[in-house]
């Protein structure tokens, strides 16, 4: 199901924002039933400013945070889950503290983000749901001793602040957010890392054949992204190459540094793909790809596309004698 590999892609996503933030663990065991928290963040000790970049994810990631997202509409059991899951970590934090006679800090227990894609008024006003003054439309409320919220992400407004979360959105309201994350300056610290996820989403989806019509949508709009990332990696490689040419002072050491910025610029777009593809690749087979020429480094990165385990790709060395 194509729900499954959406909900990757969001932890995955989660995670990758919010690592230099604090502590992250995706997919956190809980006691009880066996469950399990999609998104559990611990904020460092120093916080950063830096976190205001995330505009209101980066507000949910000011204290200890459960962040389960959702691709289609949480239901009200779903809703219930998460609050039951938040319920058993609060419990388990008392049993810490109290076996290390400690008081457990009201500031050390998670609040819960329920992000939706979207939500009927019927289902909010069942939980008693209310909208905060100082917060922005979208996000509803429960009760304050229940520390919980829910994040109705197609009632966020569509500003910078609120990107990040949208683009865990579906339909017109993600494909809204791609373009902005296109749009945003190459420089960004988190594009560059967001455009490997989306692309690897992409990839995800495109071997799956029974794709609801938003995904169809969502393979399209990624294309683009692919193809600047793609191109920003031989850009990079090129300039790399400039850099090393102007250092030698020779014109022979400037075409040689482009031509091995290029080539190091392609590979590390390989690497970078084939280990969000198949995962970790051991180093005889990363010296093996470090071989490669250009022609073959292209070769290779269409090839990727169909490979499923580390097998795939040795087969395809070893099928062009590499």
């Amino acid at each position: 199901m194509t729900r499954f590999i959406h909900d990757k892609f969001a932890k995955d996503y989660l995670e990758e924002l919010l690592k230099d933030y604090g502590e992250v663990k995706a997919s956190e065991k809980v006691s009880g039933e066996i469950k399990e928290i999609d998104v559990l963040f611990t904020p460092a000790k120093q916080q950063s400013s830096k976190l205001q970049i995330l505009g209101l994810l980066g507000r949910l990631a000011e204290n200890p945070a459960i962040i389960e997202p959702y691709r289609n509409p949480a239901s009200s059991d779903e809703i219930c889950d998460c609050i039951l899951k938040l319920l058993e970590v609060k419990a388990s934090l008392r049993r810490e503290a109290k076996a290390n006679k400690i008081k457990l800090q009201e500031s050390e227990i998670p609040k819960l983000w329920i992000l939706t894609p979207t939500i009927s008024e019927t289902r909010l006003s069942s939980f008693g749901t209310i909208q905060k003054e100082d917060w922005l439309s979208g996000v509803h409320f429960l009760a304050d001793a229940m520390r919980s919220a829910i994040v109705a992400i197609h009632q966020l407004p569509q500003t910078q602040e609120t990107l990040w979360l949208r683009l865990l959105g579906r339909g017109s309201v993600q494909s809204q957010a791609i373009i902005e994350l296109q749009a945003l300056p190459l420089d960004h610290p988190y594009q560059k890392a967001t455009l490997e996820l989306v692309y690897n989403l992409r990839e995800n989806l495109r071997v799956n054949q029974e794709l609801e019509t938003d995904d169809r949508e969502l393979i399209m709009r990624l294309e683009p992204l692919y193809q600047r990332n793609r191109e920003q990696a031989k850009e990079e490689g090129r300039e790399e190459g400039r850099q090393e040419g102007r250092r030698e002072g020779k014109q022979e050491g400037k075409q040689e540094g482009k031509q091995e910025g290029k080539q190091e610029g392609e590979k590390n777009l390989i690497l970078r793909l084939l280990h969000r593809r198949i995962g970790e690749i051991d180093l005889l087979l990363i010296e093996r790809i470090t071989g490669l020429s250009i022609e073959q480094l292209e070769n290779l990165g269409e090839a990727l596309l169909d490979f499923s385990s580390v097998a795939d790709l040795e087969a395809w060395l070893t099928q062009h004698s590499i």
